[in-house]
């Protein structure tokens, strides 16, 4: 009995282990929300490639080199405070066929979710500005993705109430369901490879969250290699204009 306690004991300690080391990538795995398309009912294997936090100078070129060397097309929800600082790279964005979608002004939780006003301003004042840069009137994204997520702990009581104020501006909103985790913490590019296909197995159609702010990790370091992954894994690649 004394060795069954003993042995008890020890897988214990190992579970506890595996789930903390693991913690900040399944505690960041969402379902798509919000949107239920016929795209996620292809027979194809499809992957989505998205790029939130930009436009950056350091880091949004690189990424848009390697995506046009391998003639594939992404989506980008951007900042409005970053395309005012980096137009060119949002009209080279657009230019490209990638997807424009809508992150917020400022990405600041405590500003945005102050109230129905703010939350609304912060969403518009993003399309107004996207619409100076690419000098399309009345400019909409109209696909939304929240802050950290529309499912995340912080501020779940304000977003809740930030769904009806989309539907009412005729937005939909949208999440991930595969990562890489390159905004958490500092990985190696083998780490945030591992990443990327530990949430991807068993799926068939992928919205996979990246960055493109290179606050944390430059995830153009480890792009190629995902893509040639999920080429090998039988994925092509669409951007959300498919849920339009």
């Amino acid at each position: 009995m004394k060795k069954v306690r003993i042995f008890l004991v020890l897988m214990l300690i190992i579970l506890c282990f595996y789930i903390a080391k693991n913690s900040d990538l399944n505690d960041n795995v969402m379902q798509v929300s919000a949107i239920t398309i016929d795209a996620y009912n292809s027979d194809k294997k499809i992957a989505y490639l998205t790029f939130d936090d930009g436009p950056s100078k350091k880091v949004t070129p690189e990424i848009l080199d390697i995506l046009e060397k391998y003639d594939i097309k992404a989506s980008f929800f951007v900042i409005g405070s970053k395309v005012e600082e980096n137009p060119e790279i949002l009209k080279r964005e657009y230019e490209e066929g990638h997807f424009i979608g809508n992150h917020t002004y400022t990405h600041n939780n405590g500003k945005i979710y102050r109230s129905k006003q703010s939350f609304l301003e912060e969403v518009e004042e993003t399309d107004k500005i996207i619409a100076e840069v690419l000098d399309i009137e009345n400019f909409k994204c109209k696909i939304f993705r929240f802050p950290n997520g529309s499912v995340s702990k912080s501020y779940s009581y304000e977003k809740k109430l930030c769904f009806e104020y989309l539907e009412k501006i005729g937005y939909k909103y949208i999440d991930w369901n595969a990562l890489n985790n390159d905004s958490i913490r500092k990985y190696t590019n083998e780490q945030l490879l591992k990443n990327l296909k530990d949430t991807v197995k068993n799926k068939k159609n992928i919205i996979v969250l990246m960055h493109d702010s290179g606050d944390v990790n430059k995830t153009y370091d480890v792009l190629e290699d995902s893509i040639k992954f999920l080429i090998d894994e039988g994925f092509e690649f669409h951007t959300l204009y498919d849920f339009l």
